[in-house]
């Protein structure tokens, strides 16, 4: 349907207004806010010890969950695309739970799980504590997270099929081989997308993570639940933009890095 040069005009002011309202007058409102005392008043506030901590535990949090996400997902994926056993489909379900569910249920469900009096609470009783403390947040953070390398590792291998991975078990390739030589060069990029995926959710995730943390600074306070403490219970606004800067300044890394990433996808 070909549209008039009135109307075209109108539906680009709507979607460029819509995107103001909903993206861009937020995000400047936090930089104005952030900066209105002066870029020293800025990096007072993103150097304290508290935000120093809540910064090293979201790069700790990251550095296990990618990984294990990798790992994992991979895995995942492989058996999705290339087993046929019994439970499949059931699988391809439990893949897009963390989408469906409410991560402050999946909290909750943790809680259950490894609090004091839960089906694996005992583990507390030998002194190993997951609730409130790191172990918990790093699962919190893996569940939500987990179908992002899957489903972009998934539709790479149904495009690449299993054709040269059959061609290399025939020349005498063992599986291992087969796997780092064949598969993983032709998944590269899909995995890629989802490890940039990956850590902007980790880190920006909020609801999973409070349920199991203290939310003690210098403890188990990231810097998603720094930036909740200053506004919420602090009420220092100004120190709660300015962590909120710091998390913008690490998403806008990663959507960069993967902009470059396509464009070098494009070019090879």
């Amino acid at each position: 349907m070909k549209l008039s040069t009135p109307s075209r005009v109108s539906l680009r002011v709507l979607a460029l207004g819509y995107l103001f309202v909903l993206l861009v007058l937020p995000l400047g409102i936090i930089l104005y806010r952030a900066f209105e005392h002066g870029i020293g008043a800025f990096i007072d506030q993103i150097s304290t010890p508290a935000a120093i901590s809540a910064f090293n535990l979201s790069m700790v949090i990251l550095v296990i969950v990618v990984p294990v996400n990798v790992i994992l997902g991979v895995v995942i994926a492989l058996a999705l695309v290339r087993g046929n056993f019994p439970g499949r489909r059931l699988l391809q379900g439990l893949v897009d739970l963390p989408f469906a569910v409410s991560p402050v249920v999946v909290g909750v469900a943790l809680i259950m799980l490894w609090g004091v009096g839960g089906w694996f609470g005992v583990i507390t009783e030998w002194g190993f504590q997951v609730i409130f403390a790191l172990p918990g947040m790093v699962l919190a953070t893996i569940f939500v997270t987990m179908p992002f390398v899957v489903r972009e590792v998934e539709p790479v291998l149904h495009e690449i099929g299993d054709d040269q991975e059959q061609a290399a078990a025939t020349l005498g390739a063992s599986r291992w081989q087969t796997f780092w030589r064949i598969t993983v060069p032709a998944i590269r990029w899909g995995l890629t997308y989802g490890v940039v995926l990956t850590v902007a959710r980790a880190l920006g995730e909020f609801g999973a993570v409070i349920m199991v943390s203290s939310g003690f600074p210098g403890v188990s306070q990231t810097l998603t639940l720094l930036v909740h403490e200053r506004y919420i219970n602090d009420h220092n606004d100004f120190g709660a933009y300015s962590a909120a800067v710091l998390l913008m300044g690490l998403a806008l890394i990663t959507l960069l890095l993967m902009t470059l990433l396509e464009r070098k996808r494009d070019v090879s």
